[in-house]
């Protein structure tokens, strides 16, 4: 754990490869390693460009992502025109959602709880979650399931509560096991009942002032429920601390704010009223 960054070793270009790689990195997540990277696309020889562009999906949702193989050059242009697109849209959202991974990056360096973490981790005492090894809790607000088969279908779980799509905007009735076809340009990528995700205005670079025009995705589907979070600067200190409290149809927000600014939006239900105190 004396490097900040771990690395998955030589997977090969293959779906089961790329499903050996989240097994190993969920085994290091529990060993105390709170970052770690591996080859979007895999190492050992070149990916068709289906497989690339899926594990382009996984790579760019974990806390570090690298373009990195054996025998081939592994630019998206050298595969087709879509895994460019692919990989735009998904670097895009990962340059916004910076204000929020950056927190997770801290609370990682702070208290040592992994960036990447096997889902039992946040849901200890949903016995379903113990033996999930192809999806993962990205920080404690998303839930991502990647793709392993060309077809797109995807079968994964999700803990009690009502989630929410981050990309499609449907919502998933927890307790239960969903399965699901995607394109490339989607996969499950879940908010977390009970969850303020920090979204920034820039999606061409990941170093940016992340408490300036923040917008804070509040998504809090049940009454009487409250959600927090914090928003750093890129040295790691808290500059922005947010409060939400659910009661019928208003929420109740409070944003303590050294310095920035803000809009709030309401996830899953247009209808609720925002009081800002």
């Amino acid at each position: 754990q004396q490097f900040p960054v771990h690395w998955g070793g030589d997977s090969s270009a293959s779906y089961p490869s790329m499903a050996e790689t989240l097994r190993g990195g969920l085994s290091l997540a529990c060993a105390g390693f709170g970052f770690w990277s591996h080859d979007m696309g895999g190492f050992e020889n070149t990916a068709p460009a289906d497989v690339y562009k899926r594990w382009c999906q996984f790579g760019i949702l974990s806390s570090h992502s690298r373009l990195h193989g054996s025998g081939s050059y592994r630019v998206p242009w050298m595969f087709d025109e879509e895994a460019c697109d692919v990989m735009r849209k998904f670097v895009k959202m990962k340059c916004a959602l910076m204000p929020y991974l950056y927190r997770q990056a801290v609370l990682a360096h702070q208290e040592g709880v992994p960036m990447m973490r096997p889902v039992f981790l946040e849901f200890p005492d949903d016995r379903a979650c113990e033996p999930l090894e192809r999806q993962y809790m990205f920080g404690d607000s998303l839930l991502v399931a990647p793709v392993f088969k060309e077809s797109g279908e995807v079968e994964y779980y999700v803990p009690k509560g009502r989630w929410l799509n981050l990309l499609t905007g449907n919502t998933v009735e927890g307790g239960t096991w969903q399965k699901e076809t995607h394109d490339y340009f989607s996969l499950p990528l879940l908010v977390r009942p009970g969850s303020i995700l920090a979204v920034g205005s820039e999606v061409n670079r990941p170093d940016y002032a992340y408490y300036e025009d923040v917008t804070l995705f509040l998504y809090l589907p049940q009454d009487n429920s409250r959600a927090q979070t914090c928003v750093t600067d890129t040295t790691g200190h808290t500059v922005m601390q947010v409060d939400a409290q659910r009661a019928g149809d208003e929420i109740r927000v409070h944003v303590d704010s050294e310095k920035g600014s803000w809009k709030l939006k309401v996830l899953g239900e247009e209808n609720l009223r925002m009081v800002e105190v």
